[in-house]
């Protein structure tokens, strides 16, 4: 008889190029994956008009989320951790709540993942780099502080174009950019930038956990699905050393 494995959702923004490899790279074979994209308009990676494709992505979730619930996951994840800065805290957790009960899945967000996976560190003291814009930058920052972080030390990467042009390298030269001997862990902001190659590095070469946005949501989705996953190569948190 053949056992129907746990099922993880992800909802990935119109234009990103990256997000579906990088999970896929992560994945085991104890479960399977199923994506589906968002709505977004305009040119997407570019740091302008973020806002507004941010906007829009949250106003079609329930449209999309209904789209996913067909292969019947355990948990919907958003791929997408800029939404959180647009919506704030509060926006969040009502928008988190109202589609929980709508559609009867659990449903997480990117920024969350990070927020959950920062507090299973034990991490007070958080260094943090975006490719964002200074303005979202800004935001992240506020809203790290939201959650009861002290941010210790944060920065944007300089010369971004389009998020989704950036490098695996340059994701590591943000994590050395933002880097403080105060900060008990390194969170790297921005799913549509490759992170997962360089986290096992940046934790070598700087001591202390280093996660991103997409790392976060896949070691959240699992917990939620209740799947006990040793991810290895790519840092501590989905290895378990942590």
């Amino acid at each position: 008889m053949n056992t129907v494995l746990p099922r993880l959702g992800f909802l990935i923004p119109p234009g990103n190029p990256n997000t579906e490899g990088e999970v896929i790279k992560m994945a085991g074979p104890e479960y399977t994956i199923h994506f589906t994209r968002m709505v977004a308009h305009g040119e997407t990676g570019s740091l302008d008009g973020q806002d507004e494709r941010n906007q829009t992505q949250i106003d079609h979730l329930p449209e999309n989320i209904e789209l996913l619930k067909l292969v019947k996951p355990a948990v919907v994840a958003m791929a997408h951790t800029a939404s959180s800065y647009t919506l704030g805290k509060a926006g969040e957790a009502d928008l988190i709540q109202k589609l929980e009960t709508q559609f009867e899945v659990p449903f997480i967000t990117a920024f969350g993942s990070v927020v959950k996976a920062l507090h299973h560190l034990k991490a007070k003291k958080i260094a943090f780099g975006t490719p964002y814009s200074e303005q979202n930058t800004l935001r992240c920052k506020s809203l790290l502080e939201a959650y009861g972080f002290e941010v210790v030390s944060f920065g944007n990467l300089p010369g971004v174009k389009n998020i989704y042009d950036e490098t695996t390298e340059r994701a590591l030269q943000l994590v050395h950019q933002v880097n403080s001997s105060a900060a008990d862990a390194i969170f790297v902001s921005g799913v549509g930038m490759p992170t997962i190659d360089i986290l096992a590095q940046g934790e070598e070469e700087t001591g202390k956990p280093v996660i991103s946005s997409i790392a976060a949501t896949m070691w959240n989705a699992l917990q939620l699905a209740k799947m006990n996953s040793s991810i290895q190569h790519f840092g501590g948190l989905l290895s378990g050393r942590y």
